[in-house]
């Protein structure tokens, strides 16, 4: 995305909160032609391990700065982010996109999971609902079986209980495997620099969720390189090695929001959100040049996921 095409698509939030700066707010890009989202979304990992007060105030500010999205999966934590993060949205709840995932491939499993994460969440739908972690065929081939969890996702669409659907995944064989057989609204990819120069993991996706005219949503863009073995996990909410210098973090989250997606989603870990969150309102594009050193600076960076090929 070029400098020009990338701040037409970054619409700076207006009178959204009272007494902050337009240039301060988060910017948004559309999902759709009916919602925009802030450029930087916010991940339900980060409010684990708070008292629920601060997991309050954490989102309050989330909200103040101009962050309306929200993502959450019943898996993080065994239920306790959504369980902290719905009273804590409960008083934004009509101000905010929340989207939540669903692990299940079954039917059945699917509803009560459904279920269950709306009655944590206090909300009577959610604005997006996706299957989580698709990581396999055997993944894809049990969701679309009948009676599987992609039925169970039409019924609660029809039901006003979801408004749009998508999927994680971090598998793009699977990915681009799920899109082909099924109407998605949008996607949920890793987008990141490590990966895309040293695993060429990515680019494919993007490309034919466009083709497909479903949205992108990223993951990953702070991700670096694995944990080495005994290496002490400094940001235990991680399962990879996070960039940890603000400056390089800025750069990263440039690349992400330069391709052509809506909006990417931080680590959990709050003081990685906090990099984010400062950095959002000031994002440019990287520059031709800028792009070529920051790819080039991955050489013998040890990406986290395996290398594509073909």
């Amino acid at each position: 995305m070029d400098r020009r095409n990338f701040l037409k698509a970054s619409v700076v939030c207006s009178g959204a909160v009272p007494g902050l700066r337009a240039e301060a707010a988060i910017p948004k890009r559309p999902y759709n032609k009916e919602v925009s989202l802030s450029v930087i979304g916010f991940g339900g990992i980060v409010v684990m391990g708070m008292a629920q007060q601060e997991a309050d105030r954490t989102v309050a500010d989330a909200v103040a700065k101009g962050i309306n999205y929200f993502d959450v999966a019943p898996s993080y934590g065994k239920g306790e982010a959504e369980e902290k993060l719905g009273p804590a949205l409960e008083p934004h709840r009509r101000n905010v996109f929340l989207a939540c995932k669903c692990e299940r491939r079954d039917g059945a499993g699917a509803r009560q999971q459904l279920e269950q994460s709306l009655k944590r969440l206090r909300t009577d739908h959610f604005d997006l609902y996706q299957f989580h972690a698709v990581a396999s065929m055997k993944d894809v081939e049990q969701i679309l079986a009948p009676g599987g969890a992609g039925e169970m996702f039409l019924k609660a669409r029809q039901e006003g209980k979801v408004r749009y659907l998508g999927f994680s995944a971090h598998d793009t064989e699977a990915a681009l495997a799920l899109m082909d057989q099924y109407r998605f609204d949008s996607v949920l990819f890793p987008v990141n620099y490590v990966n895309y120069a040293q695993g060429h993991f990515g680019p494919q996706i993007l490309a034919k969720a466009k083709e497909k005219g479903v949205a992108r949503l990223a993951l990953k863009a702070m991700a670096h390189t694995t944990w080495k073995q005994g290496e002490r996990h400094t940001y235990p909410k991680c399962w990879y090695h996070p960039i940890e210098d603000p400056e390089v973090a800025r750069k990263a989250l440039r690349f992400t929001l330069s391709e052509d997606i809506t909006a990417a989603i931080p680590p959990g870990d709050e003081r990685l959100f906090r990099i984010a969150l400062a950095a959002a309102p000031s994002l440019t594009p990287l520059s031709a040049e800028e792009r070529r050193a920051l790819l080039a600076s991955t050489k013998g960076v040890t990406p986290i996921f395996p290398r594509v090929t073909g």
